[in-house]
Formats: C-alpha cells, sequence, structure tokens
C-alpha cells in the first residue's frame, strides 16, 4: 500500500546492478577529462604552418579534431569487421575482446596520446625558441613547423575513444536490464560532464600553482613561453595511475558474461 516502505524485486535488482557498475564507471572520468583537453591543440595548431602537406589550402586550427573522428569511425569499423573475427578465434569470445579488456584498450591509447602530445609540443617549443618567436604574441608570427605533426595525437585519441567510450555504452547495455536502457546512455553523458568540471578544476589548480613571479605559467596564452608539453606529461600519469586503477575495478567486478542481462524476468513483487 505504501510505496516508501515496500520495493519490488525488478527495483532492488536494477539498484543493485547501478551501484555495481559505479567502480567500472568512474575510470571513464578522467578519460572524458582527458579529452576536454582538445582546445591546447587549436592554440597548437594557430601559430604552425597549417598548410594541407605541399597544397596551398589551409586546415582552420579547431578542424584538426576531424581527424579523430575519421580514426575513430575507421577504428569502429575495422574493429567489427576485421578484429573480432580474428580474435574471437584465439579468445573463444563472441565479442573477441572483453568489454573490460575493450575500455582498458582505450584508456592506454589514450595514455599513449597525451605522451604524443607532449612530446610533439615540446618539439614545437624548442623549434619556436629556436627561431627567436617566444617574445611574440600568440598568432603574431607563423612558426615554419607544420601543423600535420599534431595529426598522430588527434588519430590516436580517436582511436582510444571507439575502444574506451564505445565499450563504455555495451558495457552498460549488457549490464543493465532493457528497462535500465535510458541510465545506460545517461551514465555515459553524465561522466563526460563530471571530467569536463574535473578538467576544468585541474587548469586552474595547474596555472595557480606553476604561476611564476613575470605573470607566466604552464598554460599562458603564450604558448612559447608556456609549458605545455609539461601539463601533456601531468595528464600521461595521470592516464597510466588510471589504468592500474581501472585493473583493479575490473578484478573486483569479475566477469562481463556472467554478470550480463538481457532483461528482468522476476515477477514484480514486492521483495
Amino acid at each position: 500500500m505504501d510505496p516508501w516502505s515496500l520495493c519490488t524485486i525488478t527495483q532492488a535488482e536494477e539498484l543493485k546492478a547501478l551501484i555495481k557498475v559505479l567502480p567500472i564507471w568512474s575510470t571513464a572520468i578522467p578519460v572524458a577529462m582527458t579529452l576536454n583537453q582538445r582546445s591546447f591543440g587549436v592554440l597548437q595548431a594557430k601559430i604552425m604552418d597549417r598548410r594541407f602537406f605541399i597544397s596551398k589550402f589551409k586546415i582552420p586550427p579547431a578542424s584538426f579534431g576531424v581527424f579523430g573522428i575519421l580514426s575513430m569511425a575507421t577504428t569502429v569499423v575495422f574493429y567489427v569487421q576485421v578484429l573480432v573475427p580474428l580474435l574471437s578465434k584465439f579468445t573463444k569470445r563472441k565479442r573477441g575482446l572483453s568489454l573490460k579488456e575493450r575500455m582498458g584498450i582505450g584508456i592506454a591509447i589514450l595514455c599513449l596520446a597525451t605522451a604524443v602530445s607532449a612530446i610533439v609540443e615540446r618539439k614545437r617549443r624548442n623549434e619556436a625558441i629556436r627561431d627567436g618567436l617566444s617574445n611574440y604574441p600568440a598568432n603574431a608570427v607563423v612558426m615554419n613547423m607544420s601543423a600535420m605533426w599534431l595529426v598522430p595525437q588527434h588519430c590516436l585519441t580517436g582511436i582510444a575513444e571507439a575502444f574506451n567510450y564505445i565499450g563504455q555504452i555495451e558495457f552498460y547495455y549488457s549490464q543493465f536490464p532493457k528497462t535500465m536502457s535510458s541510465i545506460a546512455m545517461s551514465l555515459s553523458a553524465f561522466g563526460m560532464g563530471v571530467g569536463s568540471l574535473i578538467a576544468g578544476l585541474i587548469v586552474s589548480i595547474v596555472k595557480n600553482v606553476t604561476q611564476s613571479e613575470e605573470g607566466e605559467n604552464w598554460l599562458s596564452n603564450n604558448i612559447n613561453k608556456a609549458h605545455y608539453d609539461y601539463y601533456y606529461w601531468l595528464l600521461t600519469i595521470m592516464g597510466a595511475v588510471n589504468i592500474f586503477y581501472s585493473i583493479a575495478c575490473s578484478w573486483a567486478f569479475g566477469s562481463c558474461e556472467d554478470n550480463e542481462v538481457d532483461d528482468m524476468k522476476e515477477e514484480d513483487m514486492p521483495n
């Protein structure tokens, strides 16, 4: 008679399923935090030679993200059409890799992407200083270094998204009954939102902690005086920690296949 006193078996099982996936969900927050740092790549591209190889066409700075989108789409098709049939022969699994393994690979590739970003930015900064551009404001002078150096990090980011983000969605759907399908999508969006907020907080902390007496910091507007490479290495370290954290959460969760559900079969009776 009183819905606040009793719950159905279905409601109890749905809550248990939601609580159980929260540790795995938390591993996606550092991923979302790193993905929300794409604006730094735009600042790098603005001061670099954006000509598309030998043509006169210049790629807009904000359009370099298209390489990540293309990489993600290509990876998804390649994974489904090529990798899954190939891996399933060795792993004896229908999906080739478990969903937790797929998410973990995405975390590792994203960690590699931030490391590549740090190396490229270090090279770009050294080139700018060598050419005497350290005192020029942003966009005042375009350096000779090609912006195509930024393409690998965008491609690796797209590949990481294809493994981790899509793996997340499939994981939630595999663990939740059909009645919770909307929650499965909401969890992914909520994780991206939390990651975005944490990314903004970390940027503010880094700016305050690394502020020098001259007013410069790691993330100054003049990227030739700043140290965006140090910040990328910080993201890489955080990503490496997340790899070990995700392994621990995956071990604690147990087998995905043993916990997959298609729908609630129980009667809607009070528990």
